[in-house]
């Protein structure tokens, strides 16, 4: 294994997947969010920078070629299941993280199965759209995980006539309670939205991967 620069890249995305979950038994809150969601976008980067390095550069290798989807997955997998703990197991968010999970683990295992033949199963361009909008939709919902925790600790302490009040206009909102609101509203529509286009896309890729293996999973001879 060579140690260039495309290589660390994908070392430190995959040592960034583990990170991300357990930050949140070191840190309260809002500080695991922040470093979650910066360990993420950060590695969802490296994820585009080193493949274009290895590129350029012509440092392409065995080793970064079999990592780089180990790392994407390790940082999607254990960030979505983070997020359906935050969610409290909100079925909005939870079904399309267990449609991501199911389908990862059923590709890999199709993969492991066929051995040599793997390489029929190539990463498609609607596979990489999928991984592109898993990756957005996690970054939001990070992000409303932080707006709902800074609204909870402005709006802590205060009535419910009082909140209503100030959203409404008929007090002053000198906390910017408002667009906090407006702020969970909007990154919670936007990540669940993006969230169950790409487990639809997960599964419609999922399916295209299960078609091409279908073949040499009969009995008998192979094609």
């Amino acid at each position: 294994m060579t140690w260039n620069l495309p290589n660390i890249l994908t070392v430190l995305r995959l040592l960034a997947a583990p990170a991300l979950g357990l930050v949140f038994l070191g840190l309260a809150a809002p500080y695991a969010e922040w470093i979650a969601l910066l360990l993420f976008i950060g590695a969802s980067l490296t994820d585009w920078v080193d493949g274009y390095l290895a590129r350029a550069w012509k440092q392409e290798s065995r080793f970064g070629a079999m990592l780089d989807p180990i790392a994407d997955k390790a940082m999607v997998l254990i960030a979505i299941v983070v997020l359906a703990a935050l969610s409290g197991l909100d079925w909005l968010i939870l079904m399309p993280c267990v449609l991501i999970v199911f389908r990862e683990v059923f590709v890999s295992g199709l993969r492991e199965f066929l051995g040599a033949d793997a390489k029929l199963l190539k990463v498609t361009k609607l596979a990489k759209w999928k991984t592109t909008v898993q990756m957005v939709a996690i970054s939001v919902l990070f992000a409303r995980a932080l707006f709902e925790h800074y609204l909870g600790m402005q709006i802590f302490g205060m009535d419910e006539a009082t909140v209503t009040a100030i959203l409404d206009g008929d007090a002053p909102d000198t906390l910017g309670i408002g667009w906090k609101v407006l702020a969970v509203q909007a990154t919670g529509l936007l990540g669940v939205a993006l969230l169950w286009l790409a487990a639809v896309l997960t599964v419609i890729t999922g399916w295209d991967y299960f078609s091409k293996a279908l073949p040499f999973l009969q009995d008998g001879e192979r094609p």
